[in-house]
């Protein structure tokens, strides 16, 4: 038996940054996952660090993507049709809180964290390895039709309200900007703030080696096995194991609200599906920085071994089997605009993106369960926010100030 500080369940980004800043003040943190840390919802990441992006994302109007949506043709939007029948009730939830009506209340809910994210990515990578993989290159949002670039305004509007910097592009400047695309009829903005990473999984992996060498313990575990038992909690790792602690933080991603029902507590929380390929550029052709088709839903991004393709959403059961239309058709797209060459062996991947229904994640202590601490919901932005949210965790455990107001994160916003 080994007694630690705090306990830490899930090792993407979210929780190896939470356990990393834990460790960091001092205490004895044990991090748990059954898969090696950035294997989950973090190896198949654009690894974007967007400064922008003060809007909910969205679903399809009334236009030729929501034709598309709903005849099966959508990169962004898949679905079956009894796991939308489920999700209605979320859905309207959500629908209500992204609207316009909302969007002057989301946007500046999100701010601080858009403010603070490159920063605090920055100061968790120095000294180790995760340093190398940044880029300072921006991002590039692609527009194929003015109805689409107009439909985008919202954000660039809230972008200059807060200040962020964001250049119009098109046409020859483009080709500038990136000599690989053929972009005679797209439309551009260029997010110059922003920055990206070659490998999302390799700075989870510097991460938590630097965790590691700090004195922090990993090990492999079923979070489903963590007991609590009266103001102490036990969990059994693979090995056989066993850890206790007075605190734990939950930052399994998608399984989070699956976890917090074991001890009743509920979160609206929606898990969709995305994937990604791996491709190799033509020979000639290169991307610098993330690109995103944003009325088609999908992103290309430059990485370490290729070009990554990540896909929109799927609503779809968990455990049903991958389906190869959404990324078949974000491919067929996707070389209308780049020459992608062959697939790379062994790089398709499914993965998790998780949302409540206001769209803002859960970062603080259980509404009313003692000593649990909760760190999910980050949607598309799990990446983005991992070290920002885990320092706020931190904070809160070590009675810190937290530099401005969490009650939009807390997760006493849904105690009824």
């Amino acid at each position: 038996m080994q007694r630690v500080d705090v306990i830490v369940l899930g090792a993407g980004i979210v929780g190896v940054s939470t356990a990393l800043h834990l460790r960091r003040r001092g205490l004895d943190v044990a991090l748990f996952d059954q898969v090696h840390p950035g294997e989950g919802g973090t190896f198949g990441n654009a690894g974007l660090v967007a400064r922008n992006g003060f809007c909910a994302p969205t679903l399809p109007g009334f236009s030729a993507e929501l034709i598309d949506v709903l005849l099966g043709q959508s990169s962004a939007v898949q679905y079956d049709l009894f796991s939308l029948f489920k999700l209605m009730p979320w859905l309207k939830k959500y629908m209500h809180a992204s609207g316009a009506a909302r969007a002057n209340e989301y946007a500046r809910a999100i701010a601080p964290f858009k403010a603070l994210a490159l920063k605090e990515h920055h100061s968790l990578a120095k000294g180790t390895t995760a340093e190398r993989f940044y880029r300072k290159s921006g991002w590039l949002q692609l527009f194929r039709s003015p109805g689409g670039y107009g439909r985008a305004e919202r954000e660039r509007h809230f972008a200059r309200i807060f200040g962020v910097d964001y250049h119009e592009v098109s046409g020859g400047e483009l080709t500038t900007l990136e000599p690989g695309l053929r972009a005679e009829k797209l439309h551009g903005v260029l997010w110059p703030e922003s920055e990206s990473v070659s490998d999302p999984a390799g700075v989870v992996e510097a991460l938590w080696r630097a965790f590691v060498h700090e004195g922090g313990l990993f090990y492999e575990a079923d979070a489903q096995k963590l007991e609590q038992r009266r103001s102490d909690w036990r969990l059994v790792c693979t090995r056989g194991n066993q850890f206790h602690s007075r605190r734990v933080v939950i930052a399994l991603g998608g399984w989070s609200g699956e976890f917090a029902s074991l001890f009743g507590e509920s979160f609206p929380l929606a898990r969709f599906r995305g994937y990604y390929q791996q491709f190799r550029a033509r020979s000639g052709a290169s991307l610098s920085r993330p690109i995103a088709d944003v009325e088609h839903g999908y992103m290309l991004s430059p990485m370490e071994n290729g070009i990554r393709l990540t896909t929109g959403f799927e609503v779809a059961k968990w455990k049903s089997a991958p389906s190869s239309s959404q990324l078949t058709i974000s491919e067929r797209r996707a070389k209308a605009i780049f020459p992608l060459g062959h697939t790379l062996p062994h790089n398709e991947w499914i993965g998790s993106r998780s949302f409540l229904s206001d769209a803002l994640p859960v970062i603080g202590p259980s509404a009313g369960v003692s000593g649990l601490w909760y760190n999910f919901g980050h949607g598309m932005d799990g990446f983005a926010f991992g070290p920002l949210s885990g320092r706020l965790i931190a904070d809160q455990i070590t009675d810190r100030p937290l530099g401005f107001d969490l009650s939009n994160v807390s997760p006493l916003r849904f105690k009824v």
